[in-house]
């Protein structure tokens, strides 16, 4: 028995992840942030056609394939279509603009790993944008002239008559990190864009090409509905407020009043139901609901696992049929 599966990270630049006086070049339109990726990406030719209409920064594709005598792996190996899809930097002076193409590293994939019934492979895929990024840095040689690597790390398990497991074990801190499962569908994002950290350490050792990779905070990805709902609100007539929390903030606590709705831009929230952790929810969750739609009381107590961006806005600003969808969608989950 064959198997033969995808699994595909797409990396791009959103804008509530940039800040400072590198956030200021993108405001005054020499750069560009990412609009999301699409919420499907199937195969090699799907992420060329993606990186054509320049959606993403870098992509990491993983394809691999093993062969099974009943359920004991006997032969397996990467595709050839497996590894790096770098994407190009257009930077724009005035109504001049010059596209820069990225810096490949080269792919690292070690030997897979066989226990038993499964074969685990792993690849990491990265490089750097070919614009250049001055800056101080705290490590030899404390000035920088080129840009911090981005990388991703992606990890797919095969096993005969069940489904392909897909993991990220480790990414930059900077950008956010989609990961699609081998069916196409959106399945992990990275929970946290750490700018300032991917600039000061991104470089040299700090890097898998160096000595280490760096861990990725991962969670699920939240569903269509929630996408579909933030983007309205995000492009509504009224823009929501923009709140930072520092990590271990109470963002809501249960049982105190509340009519906000919440959408996670970036970080990740601890969700606590009478005293039980019950979830963590990372970017693009939709929160606050059940208190607009059950009495103005708040039904779960949400803290800040690290620092947080969230969107805060009026329930009006939401359709109230999508709300009673997204409660229903909640309670199915719990």
């Amino acid at each position: 028995m064959r198997v033969d599966a995808y699994a595909t990270s797409l990396s791009w630049i959103p804008s509530e992840s940039v800040s400072g006086w590198l956030r200021a070049s993108f405001e005054l339109g020499v750069s560009h942030y990412d609009e999301p990726p699409v919420d499907r990406v199937v195969g090699a030719d799907a992420v060329a056609h993606l990186r054509a209409d320049d959606r993403f920064r870098f992509a990491n594709v993983l394809h691999a394939w093993a062969e099974f005598d009943e359920e004991r792996p006997v032969e397996w190996g990467y595709a050839a279509d497996s590894g790096l899809v770098m994407g190009a930097t257009t930077v724009r002076v005035a109504s001049v603009g010059a596209t820069f193409a990225g810096y490949a590293l080269p792919d690292l994939r070690p030997e897979p790993a066989v226990t038993g019934d499964a074969v685990t492979f792993g690849q990491t895929v990265g490089g750097r944008t070919g614009v250049p990024l001055p800056r101080p840095v705290p490590h030899p040689p404390f000035v920088l002239w080129q840009a911090p690597i981005v990388w991703t790390t992606l990890r797919l398990t095969l096993r005969a008559g069940r489904p392909a497991e897909v993991d990220l074990p480790g990414a930059s801190a900077f950008p956010r990190h989609w990961v699609y499962g081998p069916d196409g569908a959106l399945l992990l994002k990275s929970g946290l864009t750490d700018q300032k950290g991917w600039m000061d350490h991104s470089f040299g050792p700090r890097t898998p090409w160096g000595e280490q990779d760096a861990p990725a905070l991962v969670v699920a990805a939240e569903s269509e509905l929630e996408r579909r709902m933030s983007h309205d609100l995000m492009r509504g007539e009224r823009p929501p407020q923009i709140r930072t929390v520092p990590a271990g903030d109470v963002v809501t606590r249960q049982g105190e009043p509340g009519a906000e709705l919440f959408l996670l831009l970036d970080g990740i929230l601890a969700v606590d139901v009478d005293g039980t952790r019950v979830a963590d929810v990372g970017p693009g969750a939709m929160l606050g609901e059940r208190a607009v739609l059950e009495g103005g009381r708040r039904t779960s107590t949400l803290t800040a696992v690290t620092p947080v961006r969230l969107a805060v806005a009026p329930a009006e600003a939401v359709d109230v049929e999508r709300l009673r969808a997204l409660a229903a969608l909640h309670r199915r989950e719990e």
